[in-house]
């Protein structure tokens, strides 16, 4: 979890720019509800299907597709099948993280959950790599592949708001942002993320730490069912009372069991003001910074999220190394006002953009700012992991490789976790880091892809500072860890979830995650 959220910036640069974790009263019955798929006849036309056509299989192995399969798979969908050359293909493939450039051979562009069937039911008697794309914000890479399918739930954007039960139901293609509005006119609102372009599909899956996380929980704690695509084509139900151990795994198992396609959430009173914003001071401030911030968390109120972040492009002042954090209160303004007083003793800041706004402002964090946030695109390296508590050794170490750390390297974050996410049972959900009390992710980018191999390496020896204070890591920053890692992550859940990803993926269709293979035999 970081700070200052998508970083402005007056000039192209190599530097990340992540969202960091550093906008009425109706009827009773009303409701919100955008369409549930987009016009497709002006999308553009589709070209000839080559014979065969070249794909890669589960296996990694090339294996060619006939005509006749992709033309009857093309048919079968009320969305497109888009193959290389079509209108809207490059655009489609694009993740906004750029160092994954890829080239599915099909991208089959989902209107609804009958056509996630038949793509997944493609992919299964094909073995087809398969890779699932909902948000595309994809820091791991993962939602799409060279020479597989991609099923690309992004059309699908219906959202209902039932503010008398405080529910939505939303699909799967819906961002972060467009979920907020809708269900603000209500004044209502569930943890997300903190990039409003996040989709809500990958973030829930993973868990979904947010600013609300320690009033409400996780996104997954907030989720009552969902509709979702099984490897074997069924459409199920899952939740508490259906399919309950389906609906335990897909809470922090991430995409391990299937392709959700609707989402039904628990929605909460808030703003339409909080008190939220960042502060930036010095870097040569940064241990008392650090250690203030740790004393303040000891003792802040569930409604109190701090996440502090040494920076190289802060709002408000020029390039450079900083420290900064930002506060997010959720409740009464004026008693998080009186909460953050302490902090004063920390000095004037360089930058102070706390204040009482609406959470809909809070949520975009900085990129409403001017000059404008720094766009998809670029190569972007992270690395996270969990801690369960801040010790000075870790702020020194923090602050000496972060002032030595080569210049593509943006940020170092730590955010706090706890509260409401801590207070539910490891076992009760997949995902088990609940005892964690902060998150520390290390991130940046660059624009020249000759320097990938150079970056990476830089990047791999720098993490290695920071691994040995981490228990696992969250599974929405980075691609599938080694075995060791993952397990770690997913704990003494780890054994429950194998049995039912052999229960429901036995052939490991969906692997393209934080990959929980199964055991059985295919």
């Amino acid at each position: 979890m970081s700070t200052v959220k998508a970083r402005a910036r007056s000039a192209p640069d190599t530097r990340l720019g992540r969202r960091r974790f550093i906008g009425s009263a109706l009827a009773a019955a009303a409701g919100t509800i955008f369409p549930t798929c987009r016009v497709w006849a002006d999308a553009g036309s589709t070209g000839a299907i080559p014979s065969p056509l070249a794909a890669i299989a589960l296996s990694g192995q090339a294996i060619s597709l006939s005509q006749s399969d992709v033309k009857d798979f093309r048919a079968s969908l009320r969305g497109q099948l888009l193959l290389a050359g079509d209108d809207g293909y490059d655009q489609v493939r694009r993740l906004w993280n750029g160092a994954f450039d890829r080239h599915p051979a099909l991208i089959a562009r989902c209107a609804g959950a009958a056509d996630v069937i038949q793509a997944v039911n493609f992919a299964r008697s094909h073995e087809v790599l398969t890779a699932v794309h909902s948000g595309g914000h994809s820091i791991s890479g993962q939602s799409s592949c060279d020479g597989g399918l991609m099923i690309d739930l992004s059309p699908m954007k219906g959202i209902r708001v039932d503010p008398v039960r405080k529910t939505a139901n939303a699909q799967a293609g819906v961002l972060l942002g467009e979920f907020d509005r809708e269900t603000q006119a209500f004044g209502l609102a569930t943890t997300l993320g903190t990039a409003s372009d996040t989709g809500i599909a990958g973030l829930t899956l993973g868990g979904g730490q947010g600013r609300l996380a320690r009033k409400f929980g996780l996104s997954c704690d907030n989720l009552l069912s969902v509709d979702i695509v099984t490897a074997d084509g069924k459409l199920l139900h899952a939740s508490e009372q259906e399919n309950a151990d389906l609906f335990w795994a897909i809470r922090g198992g991430g995409g391990n069991f299937g392709v959700v396609t609707t989402f039904e959430y628990r929605l909460h009173p808030v703003g339409p003001k909080i008190f939220a914003g960042n502060r930036v001071y010095p870097l040569s401030q940064a241990r008392s910074i650090l250690q203030a911030l740790r004393e303040f968390c000891d003792g802040a109120p569930d409604e109190m999220t701090i996440s502090a972040s040494l920076t190289a492009s802060a709002p408000g002042v020029p390039a450079g190394r900083y420290i900064a954090f930002e506060a997010v209160y959720c409740g009464v303004v004026s008693e998080g006002e009186r909460l953050l007083a302490p902090l004063g003793k920390l000095g004037k800041p360089l930058f102070d953009d706390v204040s009482a706004k609406t959470y809909i402002a809070a949520q975009l964090g900085l990129s409403g700012a001017s000059p404008a946030p720094l766009p998809p695109g670029l190569n972007v390296y992270v690395k996270s992991g969990f801690l369960r508590n801040l010790p000075d050794s870790l702020i020194d170490v923090s602050i000496q490789r972060f002032d030595a750390a080569p210049p593509w390297v943006d940020e170092l974050g730590i955010g706090q976790l706890g509260g409401a996410m801590a207070r539910v049972r490891p076992e009760a959900t997949a995902y088990w880091n609940r005892l964690a009390q902060y998150e520390v992710i290390l991130d940046g980018a660059w624009t020249d892809r000759s320097q990938e191999q150079q970056n990476l390496k830089e990047g791999r020896a720098l993490w290695t500072a920071f691994e040995p204070f981490t228990e696992g890591y969250y599974v929405n920053t980075e691609p599938s860890a080694d075995e060791k890692r993952l397990r770690a992550t997913y704990g003494d859940n780890y054994p429950r979830l194998v049995q039912l990803k052999n229960k429901y993926d036995p052939k490991n269709l969906f692997r393209l995650n934080a990959n929980i293979k199964p055991t059985v035999r295919s």
